[in-house]
Formats: structure tokens, C-alpha cells, sequence
């Protein structure tokens, strides 16, 4: 079974945002790139590849409204091989939004929509 092990949620104002998530939950944040565009958050304790390390914890980050056309919140599903999964959603009514890109080099991250509309991010780890 896949399970979810991310989300992420746009913000308009980032700074705003992570003061907002700071302040009311105690989140930490950590910039993934040189545009500011996304800052991962960390909810529960993480190894070195910011992974949770407790059993059903999720971490997650702040997107800039647009990022990867995002527009909505998303949750990261994690699968074993995102060229399979993309076969079976096609295959099932769903649709490819982003292709296939590397994180860094730990991970792959594609976006798809399901049957009714909801935006899906696959995650896959890199073995």
C-alpha cells in the first residue's frame, strides 16, 4: 500500500506564512532553493534526508502560490516507481500534471490530478 509522507501548502506571502506556522505550531523552516519559492517545514523529527522518523509523522513545506503551477494544497504520496503509478492513473481516469523531476539527489516528485480534480504529488525514492 502507498501512503502519504508529505504535503504542501501555497502561501501567497511567504514571510507572513512562516511566521503564522512558526508562531501557532512551533514549525521549523528550511529554504530548498536559491529563489525562496519553497521552504520545507518540519513537524515531527527528520533523518538527514529531512524524512520523518517517527512512525506515521509527516512533514511538509510552504510552496509560493504557482510553484510547479500549484495553486492548491497537495499531499505527497510515496510509490515505488512514479513511470508505474502515472501508467495506472492514466489507466484509471486520472490525468499527468508534471512530469517526473529529481530532488536533489535522494528522490523524484511528479503531480497528478485524480478523477475528481484533486492534485496528487507522487514521491519516489531514489535507490
Amino acid at each position: 500500500m502507498d501512503g502519504v509522507n508529505l504535503f504542501n501548502l501555497p502561501v501567497d506571502d511567504m514571510d507572513r506564512a512562516k511566521e503564522f506556522f512558526s508562531k501557532t505550531f512551533g514549525w521549523d523552516f528550511l529554504a530548498t532553493g536559491m529563489d525562496g519559492n519553497h521552504h520545507f517545514t518540519t513537524t515531527v523529527p527528520t533523518n538527514e534526508n529531512g524524512l520523518p522518523t517517527e512512525p506515521g509523522g509527516i512533514n511538509g513545506g510552504l510552496l509560493q502560490r504557482g510553484t510547479y503551477k500549484q495553486q492548491v494544497t497537495s499531499i505527497f504520496i510515496k510509490v515505488k516507481s512514479i513511470d508505474d503509478t502515472i501508467a495506472k492513473v492514466e489507466k484509471n481516469g486520472g490525468k499527468k500534471v508534471l512530469d517526473k523531476i529529481p530532488i536533489a539527489d535522494f528522490a523524484y516528485f511528479a503531480q497528478i490530478n485524480d478523477t475528481e480534480g484533486n492534485l496528487i504529488s507522487l514521491w519516489e525514492d531514489k535507490i
